[in-house]
């Protein structure tokens, strides 16, 4: 029995697979069991920021499981104690909580914000449509999608979902209740939206007036996705609580949950924990990790990304009819489509391309941020010659 006939006898179905069968990744690329190369723009959805088999990661890796993979977290141990500092100078002061995934620091955030509220009354959380803050029942309550809430009622209350980018829907729902914003600098999943800076900034105007705290999800936009460390500082608004996964493990689960100094002390023990979040073994891939997210990383990623996204401008134009708008930050992009890319993104693996579609007609590039111009090149000829397949018309290829 194959790979692929074993998982869909033995696997949960709750992933759209795609006829790829993975035999080995190494730096941009992905090769298949029958030895095709396929360029790799999606870096398992952010997560191989430095793309796969990173030799410092690598190595980091095998020296702390030489060591010991697992203690608890009722012992003192160097790599989480190491990452904790390294982040909160990163970042902001404050203290940090490890956890396993995007959904668990997306939780340890709400729960704070909750707890925080708690003397005042305090408990709801403002969040924006088209948002995705995670899978779990109070992280699909948070996300204002009903395609992934549909089935899972009754779901958490304290939501309210306002309208991306506009501060005045924001504004009609702030009441004596609400503990918290929570809003993704760039939504991903929800097709690849930037915040404007007015935005944000009028966000953490009313936090600061009203005395709300702020969530910054940048589960997929963090670490040099978007050209800094941080989306935050592209845009100059920093957060009270900052959530962050996918990439910060360098390909190993790792999840965090960075809080100002002001927040430091709300969660006491007993509150919130996790048995294997802050894992030594992944907090030592994500200090490797942090090494290589230098200055010259982050210049080279909004260096490249400029060019990605002028590349991708010039087959706007030469595809007028396919392609509806281009839009990004630093090196996460999409390409919005007048019509669904399921087959586009199916046509581009069987040319060796790996790409993503979200929201039925979002075309979304995550390539890792060691890419260079002419990986670019590349993956936009075949991107160009599946459009050029396609015509214009909404006949599927």
């Amino acid at each position: 029995m194959n790979i692929a006939r074993k998982e869909k006898k033995y696997l949960v179905n709750v992933y759209k697979k795609v006829p790829l069968t993975v035999y080995r990744a190494v730096g941009k690329y992905v090769f298949g069991d029958n030895g095709r190369r396929h360029l790799d723009f999606f870096s398992g959805l952010s997560v191989s920021n430095f793309g796969h088999a990173h030799p410092k990661i690598v190595s980091a890796i095998k020296s702390q499981a030489a060591k010991y993979l697992h203690v608890s977290n009722l012992y003192h141990t160097a790599p989480q104690a190491a990452l904790s500092e390294r982040l909160s100078n990163m970042a902001f002061p404050g203290k940090v909580f490890f956890s396993n995934s995007g959904a668990e620091a997306n939780e340890c955030a709400i729960k704070l914000a909750r707890k925080w509220g708690s003397p005042s009354g305090k408990y709801e959380i403002i969040t924006f449509r088209n948002s995705f803050h995670g899978r779990t029942i109070a992280t699909i309550a948070a996300t204002a999608q009903t395609k992934f809430q549909k089935g899972f009622g009754p779901l958490p209350i304290g939501f309210k979902y306002a309208l991306f980018n506009d501060i005045s829907s924001v504004k009609k729902l702030v009441s004596r209740k609400t503990a918290a914003i929570m809003v993704e600098p760039v939504q991903g999943e929800g097709g690849v939206i930037p915040s404007t800076e007015k935005f944000l900034k009028g966000l953490a105007q009313i936090c600061r007036g009203k005395k709300i705290l702020l969530i910054f999800d940048e589960i997929q936009t963090g670490m040099g996705r978007c050209g800094a460390a941080f989306a935050f500082q592209t845009y100059g608004v920093r957060p009270d609580i900052l959530t962050l996964a996918k990439a910060l493990g360098g390909g190993l689960p790792l999840g965090a949950t960075l809080v100002s100094e002001k927040l430091a002390g709300v969660l006491a023990p007993g509150d919130h924990g996790s048995t294997f979040g802050g894992n030594p073994v992944s907090c030592a891939a994500s200090l490797a990790v942090m090494e290589l997210l230098d200055t010259k990383t982050l210049s080279h990623a909004r260096s490249v990304g400029k060019y990605f996204f002028l590349r991708l401008e010039v087959l706007k134009k030469k595809h007028p009819s396919l392609i509806k708008e281009v839009r990004g930050l630093g090196l996460m992009v999409g390409a919005e489509l007048f019509r669904p890319g399921g087959d586009i993104v199916a046509e581009c693996l069987k040319r060796g391309l790996l790409i993503n579609c979200t929201q039925d007609k979002v075309l979304r590039f995550l390539p890792p941020l060691i890419v260079e111009r002419r990986d670019i090149d590349e993956a936009v000829s075949i991107l160009d010659e599946v459009l050029t397949l396609s015509q214009w018309t909404s006949t599927k290829i």
